[in-house]
C-alpha cells in the first residue's frame, strides 16, 4: 500500500487537484467531494497502467505542512 499527497485548489469554477509525486495526473471538478473521487479515480487509473507495463511505481515524497502567520 503506498499513500500520496493530494493538493487541493480553490478555482474560479470549482476545484482542481494534483499530485505531487506523479506529474501529469490530476483533476477537476465542480465541488470538493467530485474533484477528491476524480483525483482517486486517476491516480488509480496511472498505477494500474504503471503495473500494466511493468513500469516503476513512483514512491511517495512529497511532504507538507500549514504554517501560520499572525499579521
Amino acid at each position: 500500500m503506498i499513500k500520496y499527497l493530494v493538493v487541493y485548489e480553490k478555482t474560479k469554477t470549482g476545484y482542481s487537484a494534483y499530485v505531487p509525486d506523479i506529474p501529469g495526473v490530476i483533476a477537476t471538478g465542480k465541488t470538493k467531494p467530485i474533484v477528491e473521487k476524480n483525483i482517486f479515480g486517476a491516480i488509480q487509473f496511472h498505477l494500474e497502467g504503471l503495473k500494466e507495463e511493468k513500469l516503476r511505481i513512483p514512491k511517495s515524497q512529497a511532504d507538507s505542512e500549514v504554517l501560520v502567520f499572525a499579521i
